[in-house]
């Protein structure tokens, strides 16, 4: 069945991660895993930008199997959106304040994207759970991978493989503290563990999709 069902998007993102320097001392920033009760999503709260293979995959998904997305509160016409500048994302809407969690970034807009339920549930992710897929297989590539961002490489030089601090998360901008840092699973936390290890599932399906073993580098670098 494989890891995803966006195979063209993965060639790219295996391209560019077999190619890719890993910032190793991003990896020893303390963090912690992914806890859906304690984030209530707030890594979605914009929605996600698609490539066009995955737009075409997941309106496609929505099309065949209305009934799996039947309980969202956006009707499933209006579930994707078209930026300006012409890029698609899943549609970002409106939330109340009980749907966020408790300590929700201030500068994050009040909003969530269309395909959560009220329990911050991925609804494509249920999908593929229900239905014997891997829970990842139909999700958009960019949503697994969070927090770990891929950088690319500018004039020749080589993409990065990382983990944004609050010092230098690519969205920071001046009143607008960031982004990935930001999300619950991004922010350093002295009481978690390091990322390496906490987002070991993550990177083990990096590793598989593009063939490197990224969490043996990692841990060699530890031992030398």
């Amino acid at each position: 069945m494989g890891l995803t069902q966006h195979q063209q998007t993965a060639a790219i993102l295996r391209d560019q991660v077999r190619e890719a320097a890993i910032d190793f001392p991003a990896f020893d920033q303390r963090v912690r895993a992914c806890q859906l009760e304690r984030c209530r999503a707030t890594c979605c709260h914009d929605g996600v930008y698609l490539s066009s293979e995955e737009r075409e995959h997941i309106e496609q998904l929505v099309a065949e199997q209305p009934q799996a997305f039947a309980d969202l509160e956006t009707p499933v016409e209006s579930l994707f959106e078209t930026t300006g500048r012409g890029r698609t994302k899943t549609r970002a809407v409106p939330s109340a304040v009980d749907l966020l969690a408790k300590d929700y970034p201030s500068h994050f807009p009040r909003t969530r994207c269309a395909f959560l339920d009220e329990l911050g549930r991925c609804a494509i992710q249920r999908y593929s759970m229900a239905h014997g897929f891997d829970p990842w297989f139909h999700k958009p590539l960019t949503c697994w991978l969070h927090p770990l961002l891929v950088k690319s490489g500018r004039r020749g030089e080589r993409p990065v493989l990382t983990l944004p601090s609050p010092e230098n998360d690519p969205q920071k901008a001046p009143g607008y503290a960031g982004f990935s840092s930001c999300t619950h699973c991004g922010r350093p936390d002295p009481d978690g563990q390091p990322a390496k290890v906490a987002l070991a599932p993550e990177l083990e399906r990096l590793s598989m999709i593009c063939g490197r073993d990224l969490l043996g580098e990692l841990n060699a670098e530890e031992v030398c």
